[in-house]
């Protein structure tokens, strides 16, 4: 059509709410979203990444090792799948862009390895999860997927601004917003899951943020930061726990949201991951059990780490505590370190750092055991 003012139109960055509103007055658009004929175009694949760090490492631009940048890349940014047919994932290639740009401008990984455009802001987030200052059920959807790291959905390709708060479209949003990719079709729907640790430690930043937004829980971060700075070069690691455990008992609103092991685990999480000395794994397969909470050094952008930390953790409910019960915790946990300990992803990562074998027991909220060995 030689008159025609339009031919054709390929529409990029809509959101499901502005979509809803877009094809209400144009109906003859396609929603291609969950195509798998474009999911390439939404990123880098493993090859084009691999092209772009050679071709910067042979024109003496980049001075890392491509290998190891790439092994690095492929933690913080991969993992991407945008349509449950795709072979293949991808890298964000806005950080990897980022990294590279970072890379080149010395001899050491960048310092930031989260580039600040790829941050979702938690106000954003704020009028999703929380109603007249008070955390609603989307909170408590978004801290389920942060401890589980996935959750089963349908994706909703398009809803009115007034529908956004409910639950099935607030999971949509969060996929949207690329803070949840897909894995797999999985009992008619979709396994979504957090894509790699550059959104697992934006989400747990939400976590604690929604914590203080509606004052359940502020804490010196500056302080807690230096706590964890003290456990991995000096191997003080009592005093970080002893700290949250205070903050706890006097902040009481918070002990409501602590009812039980899994609970407490991600709660801990959250604050553990403030700074990234560590990559911190949860129900991380160890010698044919499951770990609570290892914290791996990051060695590869901290080379100096001298400390590392298996942490297991038990739960008794106030109503079901007893003495005896306390040291059955304190005796499983010990044999299940000790199991964990000579599982060769510990003997592979550890490398030159001490590892030290932590024991936390709570009973509800509150921390009645926190001690710990030197694995020799």
């Amino acid at each position: 059509m030689p008159d025609s003012g339009l031919d054709k139109l390929f529409i990029t960055g809509v959101s499901p709410v502005t979509m809803d509103d877009v094809t209400s007055g144009f109906n003859i658009g396609s929603n291609v979203s969950l195509d798998a004929n474009i999911n390439e175009f939404m990123g880098f694949t493993e090859s084009e990444t691999r092209d772009i760090l050679r071709y910067y490492h042979q024109a003496g631009k980049l001075s890392l090792d491509v290998d190891f940048c790439f092994d690095i890349m492929k933690q913080w940014y991969n993992n991407y799948r945008f349509a449950p047919e795709s072979q293949n994932v991808l890298f964000n290639s806005d950080m990897v862009l980022h990294f590279v740009q970072q890379a080149m401008k010395g001899t050491k990984l960048p310092q930031n390895l989260i580039d600040q455009n790829v941050k979702i802001d938690y106000k954003k987030l704020r009028y999703l999860i929380t109603i007249d200052k008070k955390l609603n059920g989307n909170f408590s959807r978004l801290k389920s997927i942060i401890f589980d790291q996935e959750i089963i959905s349908n994706i909703e390709y398009s809803f009115p601004v007034e529908d956004l708060t409910r639950q099935e479209n607030f999971i949509s949003l969060l996929y949207y917003f690329g803070l949840l990719t897909i894995q797999e079709q999985k009992r008619g729907k979709y396994l979504l899951r957090i894509p790699n640790l550059t959104i697992l430690h934006l989400m747990y930043g939400y976590i604690r943020s929604g914590f203080e937004d509606v004052d359940i829980f502020k804490i010196d971060i500056w302080k807690l930061s230096n706590l964890i700075t003290n456990m991995a070069y000096d191997g003080d690691w009592k005093p970080f726990f002893q700290f949250l455990s205070e903050q706890i008992e006097k902040q009481t609103a918070i002990r409501d949201y602590l009812n039980g092991e899994k609970v407490i685990q991600g709660f801990l999480l959250a604050y553990l991951n403030v700074v990234d000395y560590y990559i911190t794994q949860s129900e991380t397969e160890m010698n044919k059990g499951y770990s609570d909470i290892y914290m791996e050094p990051f060695l590869s952008k901290y080379p100096d780490l001298q400390y590392s930390y298996l942490i297991e953790l038990k739960y008794i409910s106030r109503g079901d505590y007893t003495e005896v019960a306390l040291q059955e915790k304190i005796k499983d946990a010990q044999e299940q370190l000790d199991q964990y300990v000579q599982s060769d992803r510990v003997k592979n990562t550890i490398a030159s750092t001490q590892l030290k074998k932590i024991i936390l027991v709570y009973k509800g909220w509150e921390l009645i055991y926190c001690e710990g060995n030197l694995e020799k």
